[in-house]
């Protein structure tokens, strides 16, 4: 078969999902249809709509784009059916019913940005580095009746450096997606695609999930140690950002944390004392001080430590909470 005449339908939301559509697009596969959200409203009133980025791009290369409230609504079921898809690629998308699924003759396969089985679920990559890991990954997938549990077809492994961030493996994983969609579309060209039931990459460590990660979720616990505070924040940042409650007495502000050292060091202070410096800004936790390089007071402009220390006046006495 050439890579013409496969049809195939993509379907993705978030610009993580624009590389490998491009990819194929440009590759020449016959890319028929892109299903993605409808469109989000957005502004400080909701009155303007956002298109998602793989729509953004989708319109812009004349594809045709389908965006249902409701993934088992007949009339999309039948404007989906009609695009006649060989095969569907999804791609940070969300959990498809099974007439959807299992309409293509050739299947439906997921490109996930973790190692799978590690890390199922809406939030891997924040999930790796939260954990600490010092490696992650993309797998290709088929996709069956349970989230992220189907046999694999494909995997690319990624180093997690020591202070990498969400932002940064985000990125390093959306650049190598593209060239693994099309190498997951080849085999199943060819005829020499195969999979593998993620129990035989099961190893000794349990499997840890990746939830979808809500504002709640982001608050930081003062009580862990200086490697887990650091670990959360920079699996955090830039999106959504780890945050916590900036207390002085009866007095408390939100503020977001997007980059923070470690400073190891011994102390005796209270664990979430703030001690603010002439340039520095530190917190003391469990293991020596957190040493908040960027952040972001509620209602206002993300900025640098310096700059924070430069408007902010200190009373004494504050902690984070």
């Amino acid at each position: 078969m050439d890579k013409k005449d496969l049809r195939i339908v993509y379907l993705g939301t978030p610009d993580f999902a624009v590389e490998a559509l491009k990819a194929l697009v440009e590759g020449g596969y016959n890319v028929v249809g892109v299903v993605t959200m409808p469109d989000k409203a957005v502004g400080r009133h909701q009155n303007h709509l956002q298109a998602s980025p793989v729509k953004e791009y989708a319109v812009q290369k004349g594809l045709p784009v389908l965006q249902p409230e409701r993934l088992k609504d007949e009339q999309f079921i039948e404007q989906l059916r009609a695009f006649r898809a060989d095969l569907q690629i999804v791609v940070a998308f969300r959990m498809l019913p099974e007439v959807v699924w299992a309409m293509p003759r050739l299947g439906t396969f997921n490109i996930h940005a973790s190692l799978l089985p590690q890390y199922r679920g809406a939030a891997p990559i924040n999930w790796a580095i939260i954990n600490g890991d010092k490696e992650s990954g993309l797998t290709t997938f088929f996709l069956q009746h349970d989230i992220d549990t189907g046999n694999i077809i494909d995997q690319v492994r990624v180093p997690i450096g020591e202070n990498c961030t969400f932002g940064e493996l985000h990125d390093k994983l959306m650049a190598l997606s593209g060239a693994l969609a099309v190498k997951t579309v080849d085999s199943i060209i060819d005829g020499t695609v195969s999979s593998t039931p993620q129990s035989e990459f099961a190893t000794d460590e349990p499997l840890r999930p990746a939830p979808k990660i809500f504002k709640e979720t982001c608050r930081i616990d003062l009580t862990k140690s200086l490697d887990e505070i650091y670990d959360f924040i920079r699996g955090l940042s830039p999106h959504p950002g780890a945050w916590a409650l900036l207390q002085n007495g009866a007095m408390q502000q939100e503020i977001k944390i997007f980059g923070a050292q470690k400073v190891v060091q011994s102390h005796d202070c209270a664990e979430g004392t703030v001690l603010p410096g002439r340039k520095t800004l530190d917190i003391a936790v469990r293991g020596g001080m957190l040493r908040i390089t960027e952040l972001q007071l509620a209602g206002k402009k993300r900025m640098p430590a310096a700059a924070f220390l430069n408007g902010f006046k200190f009373s004494g006495g504050e902690v984070l909470i």
